[in-house]
């Protein structure tokens, strides 16, 4: 479980606050995605979790323990974070020595970190290009890459920070396979940082920030029902969701309830 109680953070003390009072959990094995317009304060909330920022107020825990220097080093073995731009999560010349780095960093012995580096490579699709350098793979790939090294180290929790922001529409296709993966066969915690409301349909529950606050959390079915909020929050809607809502501003559309729930069901699977 992952508590975030009163938590508000600025980056100057002469500007408005990233985040004001903000509280929310999250269950383990649950995939929350935290949505919100540039500004909001989202990708705040992820520097926070892995302590890249430390809270001006409230506090962080990790299954009841408060997220503070003594504490930082053990819970940092349980969390990975995968970053919105690929290249800056390169370490190594090639991908075999990018996933090698984060357990040579723990010490693994080498024989062990050269069973992990096959194994979770395989388990991404990424078995073939453990000699490929950084440039010459695809956005999806070094994601993929990002996601071996999360998963060789064994960590409980997976964040991505619009970690499909600066992909094409096959290379998201991609990650948010892999992210139904991590949470149904490796029972991961996954918490997506985005503003893409496509991959936030996919998730169990979603938390809208809005000026630095949580304005509502709930079930993707909830609030992606709600169009004056996500149009308040200044959020693009997909195409499949837009026309469900203007076919629900047409009266004789709206009464038709089989049309309306197949265009909701349509929505639900793209």
């Amino acid at each position: 479980m992952i508590e975030f109680k009163n938590v508000s953070f600025s980056y100057n003390t002469n500007e408005d606050k990233a985040l004001d009072d903000v509280s929310f959990a999250i269950a383990d094995q649950e995939w929350v995605s935290i949505i919100g317009h540039n500004g909001s304060g989202k990708s705040t909330i992820a520097k926070l979790l892995v302590g890249l920022l430390t809270a001006n107020s409230g506090k962080i825990f990790y299954d009841g323990i408060i997220l503070d220097e003594k504490s930082i080093d053990e819970i940092r073995k349980k969390v990975g974070i995968v970053f919105q731009n690929p290249d800056n999560q390169f370490v190594g010349y090639n991908v075999k020595y990018d996933i090698a780095f984060g357990l040579e960093n723990q010490q693994v012995p080498r024989e062990k970190m050269l069973e992990l580096i096959k194994e979770y490579t395989l388990k991404v699709g990424m078995e073939n290009e453990l000699e490929r350098e950084p440039q010459t793979l695809s956005g999806g790939q070094k994601q993929r890459v990002a996601i071996a090294g999360i998963l060789a180290l064994n960590c409980d929790i997976v964040i991505l920070d619009e970690a499909t922001s600066m992909l094409d529409p096959e290379g998201t296709e991609e990650i948010i396979k892999l992210i139904v993966e991590l949470k149904e066969k490796y029972h991961k915690t996954i918490i997506c940082i985005t503003h893409d409301l496509a991959l936030a349909s996919k998730s169990d529950r979603v938390i809208v920030l809005k000026a630095g606050r949580v304005i509502k959390a709930d079930k993707p079915a909830i609030i992606f029902q709600d169009r004056q909020l996500l149009q308040s929050s200044n959020l693009d809607m997909p195409f499949d969701l837009r026309i469900y809502h203007e076919a629900a501003t047409i009266a004789k559309l709206n009464n038709n309830k089989e049309l309306m729930e197949a265009l909701w069901e349509y929505h639900l699977k793209k």
